[in-house]
């Protein structure tokens, strides 16, 4: 039980001595990363429907 208690009181002082971001920073960077996680999925959506394409192509070729 001394451990928990320990343990909870080394993560309070922890968490003060974290320098916690603004509100606009954290609004900005949440921005940033939607974003970035749109970009990247419709990125991997062209890819995977270039390689769906492909694919069907070769398989009405060599199954002719």
């Amino acid at each position: 039980m001394k451990d928990v208690v320990k343990f909870i009181n080394e993560v309070k002082l922890e968490l003060s001595r974290v320098i916690w971001p603004k509100m606009d920073e954290f609004i900005g960077s949440t921005i940033v990363v939607i974003v970035l996680v749109a970009i990247v999925a419709f990125y991997l959506f062209l890819l995977d429907s270039a390689f769906n394409r492909m694919m069907g192509y070769l398989f009405r070729f060599f199954s002719a």
